[in-house]
């Protein structure tokens, strides 16, 4: 990391981006190699979440990691042109060594990475373009999915994550279907801290050739092109939900068991993420003995009379809940029952469960976005 920087102005900060479908585990990627960085590597992270629950940026606060974030669209087209100030800001600020732009799951790179070159002159180089494969699921959101397909074409580097959770056949049929699509990038096993961290010297320094820009008119032509063709391909593959209950109108905080449960029924093939903020009572001790370790873990510090916020993170059948300890983010779902962002697929047909699921009483809780849906 050290040599592949050593020629670059001290006033140069490289950029990684990272892309990869809904819930192919981008966030958790980017804290294990957060971790391994040395302590005086001063690395920011510009966060693109699509629509408005901050979960993974509240994830990332919570290992003190400084975070931006740019919600309610997509960098590669809505967000077009406020990339630039984002970026600007986070230099001023910080003075960073490098940024790590994770985008949302629908992001197309080619303008992303175009953006990033027009501000060379300004102290930013492009890095590399890493797209995170989840294993478990490629097969299925390939076939529905455009996005998908051009974050496996474009780019630098494929991570093959939750590689663990699928057998060696299964893991071939993935590989061969991202051959099928890219042969000459490389393909990297990876996972968390205890499964195979990524070296940083594979991750950092690749120097990307992806993208180049010709002259700046030619170069602005293309991208306003490529975005005029493909300005609504995030609203074309996903169905979401958002849900909102609040204190005032749902005054008895979750019980973790029946979320559990809730979340347990769900179909892994329709559902492909659920992301927010709820709040959640105890189990009590003879309910516990119905929760994963890790689970339990997660809610042990309260009793059936104790309610605390956690960060939800579901995605494609597997979840986790994060104690949400971060002052501002905390005192922002102040009033907060459940802050949710439902994706996936045919979504209208599990409207009713949702609305029940999580006692929603009023219609201003509720909010439908089917495909096509412009928000």
């Amino acid at each position: 990391m050290a040599t592949a920087e050593a020629s670059l102005s001290d006033t140069t900060s490289q950029v990684t981006v990272f892309t990869g479908f809904l819930g192919a585990g981008k966030t958790t990627l980017i804290l294990s190699v957060l971790k391994q960085l040395p302590k005086d590597y001063r690395v920011v992270v510009l966060k693109n979440e699509f629509g408005d629950a901050e979960t993974d940026s509240a994830l990332m606060r919570e290992s003190s990691i400084e975070v931006k974030e740019m919600i309610n669209g997509c960098l590669c087209c809505v967000l077009v042109g406020q990339m630039k100030n984002a970026l600007q800001e986070l230099k001023e600020a910080y003075q960073p060594h490098r940024i790590i732009v994770e985008t949302s799951g629908s992001a197309f790179p080619a303008p992303i990475a175009w953006q990033i070159r027009e501000l060379t002159d300004e102290g930013f180089r492009l890095d590399s373009i890493v797209t995170v494969v989840d294993c478990a699921n490629f097969t299925g959101y390939e076939d529905t999915s455009y996005t998908a397909k051009m974050q496996a074409q474009y780019t630098d580097l494929i991570l093959l994550n939750k590689h663990q959770l699928v057998n060696e056949r299964q893991l071939d049929t993935v590989i061969d279907r991202i051959n099928d699509l890219n042969t000459d990038t490389p393909k990297v096993k990876c996972g968390s801290d205890s499964d195979a961290p990524i070296s940083l010297d594979l991750l950092f320094g690749l120097d990307t050739k992806l993208f180049q820009l010709q002259s700046g008119d030619e170069s602005s032509a293309r991208a306003a092109a490529l975005l005029d063709a493909h300005k609504n391909h995030h609203q074309e593959e996903v169905d979401r939900i958002k849900i909102t209950t609040t204190c005032d109108l749902h005054p008895t905080a979750y019980d973790v068991v029946s979320l559990v449960a809730f979340l347990t029924a769900l179909s892994r093939e329709d559902i492909y993420r659920i992301k927010g903020v709820i709040r959640l009572a105890g189990p009590g001790q003879a309910a516990t003995r119905k929760l994963s370790a890790p689970l339990v873990d997660a809610v042990q510090s309260l009793t059936p009379n104790d309610a605390a916020l956690f960060i939800l993170n579901y995605s494609f059948g597997r979840y986790t809940l994060t104690p949400l300890t971060h002052n501002a983010t905390a005192h922002q779902h102040a009033k907060t029952m459940a802050y949710l962002t439902v994706m996936g697929q045919d979504l209208a047909l599990y409207r009713t469960r949702f609305r029940d699921g999580f006692g929603v009483t009023d219609d201003s809780q509720f909010q439908w976005y089917p495909k096509g849906h412009m928000h």
